[in-house]
């Protein structure tokens, strides 16, 4: 059986700490259909660095949030963390 990744960090995907991100916001019309299931914290990150808006009209797919600097460099240090590994991030993005 093959074992689940997550779509961000390329890591393991375990039982826990895992969220659905939707690529095009419920707030800029995305859907239940457009969502990736991906770590807590790579979801929170995603939220932190990029707005609804750039995630609506630029950064809705993986790739694209993946090939962001901020993000590259995030992933750089989040793939040496275990799979189950969580911290809140306390600077939050305003929507």
């Amino acid at each position: 059986m093959a074992t689940e990744t997550c779509p961000i960090c390329q890591r393991e995907l375990g039982d826990i700490n895992t969220s659905r991100h939707h690529l095009i916001p419920k707030s800029r019309g995305g859907t239940f259909e457009d969502t990736i299931l991906i770590h807590n914290i790579c979801h929170q990150k995603i939220h932190s660095v990029f707005t609804n808006r750039e995630l609506e009209t630029t950064y809705n797919t993986a790739e694209s949030i993946r090939e962001h600097e901020q993000m590259q460099k995030f992933i750089k240090w989040v793939r040496k963390r275990d799979p189950g590994f969580y911290e809140k991030n306390h600077k939050m993005r305003k929507r």
